[in-house]
């Protein structure tokens, strides 16, 4: 296994730009060219609604595995801990067990929990055990305008969490 990432080595990271892009002119000639098959579009839109991509059979598999791959997100600004914990308990057992037990399946979890910086520590402490990652929210998220160096940080006590 390797060791945790150090903050003063996320300090030296590279600050990569890559160039943006160009883009390129609208070409209207190029869209009003385009011919679609109106009634055969109309005809196939309809039957979206009446059509089951996933056989009755599957459902419930399919619906569990959805539920394997969502992350619980708590990202208010009046955050508790005890409301990550209470997000972290829902992580652990995201289907109540008499539903399982009926459906044969021992017990599932969802993908992560998601939380702002400072609630890694929370959020980890409530997981223990559990497998579940937590994913931070960090970098001055949503805007992400703090500096540079500061989210560097940031990301380093994340992880040290």
């Amino acid at each position: 296994m390797q060791s945790p990432t150090t903050h003063s080595s996320l300090l030296n990271l590279p600050q990569v730009v890559e160039p943006r892009n160009p883009g390129m002119a609208l070409d209207m000639d190029w869209l009003r060219s385009i011919q679609a098959n109106t009634s055969a579009i109309e005809r196939r839109a309809a039957t979206l609604g009446t059509r089951r991509s996933v056989k009755k059979d599957h459902q419930a598999a399919w619906l569990l595995r959805a539920i394997e791959c969502i992350d619980l997100t708590t990202l208010s600004g009046d955050d508790t801990e005890e409301r990550v914990r209470r997000l972290c308990a829902k992580a652990r057992a995201p289907v109540r067990s008499d539903i399982l037990a009926a459906l044969g399946v021992p017990s599932i979890t969802v993908g992560a929990v998601c939380v702002y910086h400072d609630m890694v520590r929370a959020a980890v402490d409530a997981l223990d055990g559990s497998g579940i990652p937590v994913a931070a929210v960090s970098t001055g998220f949503p805007a992400g305008l703090s500096p540079y160096h500061l989210r560097l940080a940031e990301i380093g006590e994340s992880v040290a969490a």
